[in-house]
């Protein structure tokens, strides 16, 4: 179901209290759905997955989803490196080598072909900032609880920035700006509007954006930290990554009976400059 923005994400503030105080409790609830009722989605095309754990965790937080991703036929990958502190000295350089270690994951495992990059919080953060450098081919982005599009006052997290950014004050507005520019590849954004941690309006695209073929909003019902466990997040990202790897102004937008059968009930083609928008799973 398409809806509109409704609030503008320069005017959120952080989520209240009783939404963060419940995180875990709601979290444990979500752990519990996956082990109930295991999410299905479309078989996938075998290309490399690469999945970054939020700030504060690992690659165990996040394994439901890496694991959803290889019993679709993913060659899904942990980011390898181990407990997600944030980037560490100049973030520019940080992100280089970051990018020059997960251009080598999928290649050591005998793949060529461009991966996607999934990430859940700040990990999203990186997956949007690596899809941006030069010389580093990436088929397509999703990001799952991330407050691109944001202040550090309006996160619990809000330190969350400053390790990123690691730039002055005056700085901050052209960094933000710079976070909030979708990678030129399809980009998707997971989020909660009850989540506890992060405003929701901040990892939301703004309409301009939006405008642009290949970006889209994604709206789930659960908590910050169970995102990575979240049965519909396992869904909307396996209905994401089957979606055909081109999908840019200059190339085709392929006819919803070329696309698996699970995803044409979403996949509603217009016209060859079809545009996504905001939807709820």
């Amino acid at each position: 179901m398409n809806r509109p923005h409704d609030s503008s994400a320069a005017a959120a503030t952080r989520p209240p209290l009783t939404l963060l105080g419940t995180e875990p409790w709601r979290a444990a609830r979500e752990f519990l759905k996956l082990k109930l009722l295991r999410p299905r989605g479309p078989r996938g095309d075998g290309h490399p997955v690469i999945v970054f754990p939020g700030l504060g965790s690992d690659g165990r937080a996040v394994r439901p989803l890496r694991e959803h991703c290889r019993r679709l036929g993913y060659a899904a990958h942990d980011w390898g490196r181990g407990f997600n502190a944030g980037p560490r000295g100049h973030v520019d350089d940080w992100m280089q080598q970051l990018a020059d270690a997960m251009r080598g994951l999928p290649k050591s495992q005998g793949h060529n072909e461009p991966p996607s990059l999934v990430g859940r919080s700040l990990g999203g953060l990186y997956a949007r900032k690596l899809a941006k450098l030069p010389r580093f081919a990436v088929r397509r982005v999703i990001t799952i609880g991330t407050p691109f599009n944001g202040r550090a006052d309006q996160t619990h997290a809000g330190w969350l920035y400053r390790l990123l950014g690691g730039t002055p004050a005056s700085n901050d507005a052209l960094w933000h700006r710079h976070l909030r520019t979708p990678p030129p590849v399809p980009t998707t954004s997971v989020y909660s509007r009850s989540d506890g941690v992060v405003a929701w309006q901040t990892c939301r695209h703004d309409r301009n954006d939006l405008a642009m073929p290949g970006v889209e909003d994604v709206g789930v019902q659960g908590s910050h930290l169970g995102m990575g466990r979240n049965p519909q997040v396992l869904r909307a990202v396996a209905e994401r990554l089957a979606l055909p790897a081109a999908l840019l102004p200059s190339q085709r937008v392929p006819r919803a009976r070329e696309l698996p059968r699970s995803v044409q009930r979403r996949w509603l083609v217009s016209s060859p400059q079809r545009k996504l928008r905001t939807s709820h799973v």
